[in-house]
């Protein structure tokens, strides 16, 4: 391996002590606790345990943590009337309502039920639209946690190539957004490019989130160029034993990590900033909301 490693975790651990020291601040001097309304429907597993993460960091970082747990039965009535009765929650400054949703919820139509100063998921049409047109808005989180540790190891990305390989909602096109408004020149790519393998090797940073498997090989990279690996993918690992399996991203790490100059590692990598940005997110509603200026690098 030549590539520097982007340790995530510990980025992420920075972001974290940053807002702690921003929420103590607003309590010493304004009086003021940020706080974060989480909505879980329904039992899904792997909610299950990224909303008690969530709410775990949310109390670590010194915030107060609202948790609704609903039942997979809940009508849509109830759960906009819940988002209604926070959007009006003086103490409440960021609802976030964890996805995937029942089916029988229309999740756009949730979505844009939030007060889209307290959408601290960044997935409002309003916030979509604000982060498309340049103005101040609520960034989603991953490509946020994106642009900081692209940030952090490269000072200015003015003027750099970037190919985002993905179009989703939720990471690709905020992602080109975020790019672009660090002066980047900007291609979004997916799994039907033509040639994407040509259009990928010119890149001086890749943004994979396409979600399939160690899609990006090594000879895919431009050499010294800075890899940020989103996808999350569980593959069989018959090497650990029988049904056993393992985490990979969206990129093959070892022939990619011989020929970039920089890569963020899958676990490690790019998901611990997910977290680390909403709680950042929430800060920034809490400041907006107060009239109070926003921390300094906890946004775009």
């Amino acid at each position: 391996m030549t590539a520097t490693l982007i340790d995530g975790k510990a980025f992420a651990a920075t972001v974290r002590e940053k807002v702690a020291g921003h929420v103590a601040r607003l309590k010493e001097e304004h009086g003021i606790t940020p706080g974060l309304a989480v909505v879980l429907v329904g039992e899904d597993p792997a909610s299950q345990v990224y909303v008690r993460s969530k709410g775990k960091q949310t109390v670590e970082v010194g915030m107060n943590s609202y948790e609704h747990k609903l039942d997979a039965g809940t009508s849509e009535a109830d759960l906009l009337a819940l988002i209604d009765t926070l959007n009006n929650d003086p103490a409440v400054h960021g609802i976030l309502v964890q996805l995937p949703l029942p089916k029988h919820l229309d999740e756009d139509l949730v979505i844009n039920a939030i007060d889209p100063a307290k959408d601290v998921d960044g997935f409002h049409i309003s916030n979509v639209g604000l982060l498309g047109t340049g103005q101040k808005s609520m960034v989603p989180c991953t490509p946020l946690g994106c642009l900081m540790m692209l940030r952090d190891h490269h000072g200015s990305l003015s003027g750099m190539d970037a190919v985002v390989i993905g179009r989703s909602n939720i990471v690709g096109k905020p992602m080109a957004q975020l790019l672009l408004g660090d002066s980047c020149t900007v291609t979004i790519a997916h799994s039907r490019t033509k040639d994407l393998a040509d259009v990928v090797r010119r890149a001086d940073i890749v943004v994979a989130a396409v979600g399939r498997p160690e899609m990006v090989p090594g000879d895919w990279i431009k050499p010294g160029a800075t890899v940020i690996d989103v996808g999350i993918n569980r593959i069989d690992a018959p090497e650990k034993g029988e049904g056993k399996t393992r985490l990979v991203g969206d990129c093959h790490f070892d022939s990619c990590a011989a020929v970039a100059g920089a890569i963020t590692p899958v676990p490690g990598g790019v998901g611990p900033m997910t977290i680390a940005c909403l709680l950042a997110n929430t800060v920034t509603a809490c400041c907006r909301a107060n009239g109070l200026t926003e921390p300094e690098g906890l946004t775009a």
